[in-house]
């Protein structure tokens, strides 16, 4: 017979128990993880700043300082570290052919030198003075406390889902404004083709924390003093550059947010400003090479794929008549004030057959770069559409970069063929006007002497802006601002020469920085979608919100 089993009598202890030491070393490395992943996130913010941030809210003087003196330590540091990585990028390019004994050297001053030093503290200097003068003057010049209606003045932001406009401006910085990509702009009395802009639920509350504490002259006073002094940072020989770019950046936001706010709109404007700039730039390649950069006269006259002033390959045809309007030249008799096409492409007789192998020529040649140009962002910063659609991607970023190929090499052949047709149509209507005098009659000589005027080139530099249409939409507005500063150089050298406009002397840069940065930091502050995407995305990793 077998005992009963007696029963369980166990009872929770009253004492503490104590988890294995397996299980408390598992919980101290999930809390080590846990601080890891929030100072790798710190640390991330202070190389990038991530979408949606929120300006600060500033009480004192003091806070405003350190806050200036924190934005200007890191974008400093960033601009070093940018500019010191390209230098180094661009010298392992080329290391190879550099003897050993000079190799650390290179490297250091790479890293080290003054270019990366002058950068970084230029772009430091900038953002620590813009920080500390912006947001100090809401607290030495307080805005007046009756509210401003922006209803006929300035654009608002409407959500077109529904929301209640009023619960966005008394919760502006709520977390759920975050999670609603991009928002539409609805500008009051809106007229037909005006302006499209979008912004995100966090730039529609940074907009409402700006009108309510600042004034649009703050960012431009605060641009204007920052631009000026950073400026001097930098190389004599780099400031004009910076300026001219800073200051084209300044007026295109400045008149996109004029155009939008008023309902103008320019058919074509972006096309019409570069036909505009590439007409005084080429201009000045043709005449004036003097008031263009010598780097830049250069590269157009690599571009056109022109020939040396030692010319070797010469037809039979074209030798003899060269050879004949020398021997005219001996005796005194220069002949007709326009060059005939033996001297334009001595290497072949036909004009049309001479563009078809500067197309071919021009686009081989840009073919590459602007296949790195168009690919290699794709790669870098769209991986996610790479993976999903990879070969349509990559088709797409091939054809933009025979678009952008072709549109330079469109713009070299319609400059140099309209150059053969004018001369060939100068030539002969001089011939027709000799042996009719009823032609000569109608057709006055001023008429056939403008084909070979100076105003003719400029004539057509216009024409060959004209290529730009062959280039996607989106870059145009892009390569009109790239080549404005030179257009605007070119004429003001010109201008000065004749006396129509003032010197500037060494002041010259730091003025137009100043008016430069005034104009671009007002139009970042108050109306962002105005800029480029590209100078808006920058000066928001540099400058932030405020």
């Amino acid at each position: 017979m077998s005992t009963p089993t007696p029963p369980d009598m166990s009872r929770t202890p009253s004492y503490i128990q104590f988890a294995p030491k397996r299980a408390m070393a598992s919980f101290e490395n999930l809390v080590a993880l846990a601080n890891y992943e929030e100072r790798l996130l710190e640390a991330r913010k202070i190389v990038w700043r991530d979408r949606g941030e929120r300006p600060i809210e500033i009480q004192d003087i003091w806070e405003c300082f350190e806050h200036a003196g924190r934005g200007g330590l890191r974008a400093g540091s960033l601009a070093f570290a940018i500019r010191s990585g390209v230098n180094l990028i661009l010298l392992l390019t080329r290391i190879k052919s550099v003897p050993k004994s000079y190799r650390f050297a290179l490297i250091r001053h790479a890293i080290f030198g003054e270019d990366s030093v002058r950068f970084g503290t230029m772009l430091g200097a900038f953002v620590s003075i813009y920080k500390l003068v912006f947001n100090a003057l809401p607290l030495l010049l307080p805005e007046p406390a009756h509210p401003r209606s922006t209803s006929s003045t300035r654009s608002r932001s409407l959500l077109r889902s529904g929301r209640s406009t009023a619960a966005a401006t008394d919760s502006p910085f709520h977390e759920e404004d975050d999670t609603i990509d991009d928002i539409e702009l609805a500008l009051p009395h809106r007229r037909h083709g005006s302006r499209h802009a979008r912004l995100s639920m966090s730039a529609q509350a940074h907009q409402v924390w700006l009108r309510k504490r600042t004034r649009r002259w703050y960012s431009v006073l605060a641009g204007a003093v920052a631009g000026g002094i950073a400026i001097t940072f930098e190389k004599h020989g780099r400031r004009m550059t910076i300026a001219q770019q800073m200051f084209v950046r300044g007026l295109q936001g400045s008149f996109n947010a004029f155009s939008s706010k008023h309902g103008i709109q320019i058919p074509h404007g972006d096309v019409l400003l570069f036909s505009l700039c590439c007409a005084q730039i080429m201009y000045g390649f043709i005449l004036r090479p003097d008031t263009l950069p010598h780097s830049y006269n250069h590269w157009i006259q690599t571009a056109s794929r022109m020939p040396t002033e030692s010319i070797k390959d010469t037809t039979p045809a074209n030798r003899a008549e060269l050879l004949s309007r020398i021997a005219q030249a001996a005796e005194g008799s220069f002949g007709l004030p326009v060059a005939p096409c033996a001297a334009i492409h001595p290497w072949s007789d036909s004009c049309v057959m001479t563009e078809v192998d500067r197309f071919l020529s021009v686009f081989r040649w840009m073919l590459p770069i602007y296949g790195a140009l168009h690919i290699i962002p794709t790669l870098l910063f769209r991986s996610k559409r790479v993976r999903a659609a990879p070969l349509r991607t990559l088709m797409r970023a091939s054809w933009g970069s025979a678009r952008s190929s072709a549109f330079l090499a469109v713009f070299v052949i319609i400059y140099q063929s309209a150059v053969c047709m004018k001369s060939n149509l100068y030539l002969t209507l001089s011939a027709l006007r000799a042996r009719r005098a009823r032609l000569a009659a109608l057709l006055p000589r001023a008429v056939v002497d403008a084909l070979v005027s100076k105003p003719s080139f400029w004539v057509l530099g216009a024409l060959s802006g004209l290529s730009l249409f062959v280039e996607e939409k989106r870059r145009r507005e892009e390569l009109a601002m790239y080549v404005l500063p030179k257009g605007l150089e070119s004429a003001w050298a010109m201008a000065r020469g004749r006396g129509l406009v003032f010197r500037t002397g060494e002041a010259g840069e730091v003025l137009l920085t100043a008016m430069g940065m005034g104009m671009v930091m007002s139009t970042y502050q108050n109306d962002p979608q105005h800029l480029s995407g590209l100078v808006r995305r920058i000066l928001y990793q540099f400058v932030g919100p405020n």
